[in-house]
């Protein structure tokens, strides 16, 4: 399944990367290790608008 990376929109395999965060009981997938890093310093900003 394909999920969403919160801070830049772009279409992620959950099966195929390893960059990851958990932020209120939800796990959140990346595209990069910026898009990961962006969102790692402000959790709020970009995961409270994903569903």
């Amino acid at each position: 399944m394909m999920q969403k990376d919160p801070f830049c929109g772009m279409k992620v395999d959950e099966k195929k990367t390893k960059l990851t965060s958990t932020h209120d009981n939800k796990t959140f997938y990346f595209c990069s290790a910026g898009c990961k890093a962006a969102f790692d310093r402000d959790p709020h900003k970009y995961g409270h608008h994903m569903t």
